[in-house]
């Protein structure tokens, strides 16, 4: 079974880190593309090795529809 997850990968100084907000599971890599690998690999684990109540809580965590995007807020 396939799963659509959400990855948002930023930049954190010479490399990426990737993460999946669904199920907070993060991962890193030197290029944009080498972080969000990593990240599907590190997911695989993670539902491979997930117990019965980690797999429910996961199930209520997942939604069909997520949007990322930025927001501007006045500071001061």
């Amino acid at each position: 079974m396939n799963r659509q997850l959400t990855a948002i990968v930023e930049r954190e100084g010479d490399g990426y880190v990737a993460l999946c907000p669904e199920v907070d599971v993060a991962s890193q890599g030197d290029t944009v593309t080498e972080a969000r690998d990593n990240l599907t690999e590190a997911l695989s684990l993670f539902f491979e090795t997930a117990s019965a109540e980690e797999a429910e809580e996961m199930d209520r965590r997942l939604r069909s529809e997520v949007y990322v995007t930025r927001v501007e807020v006045a500071i001061g």
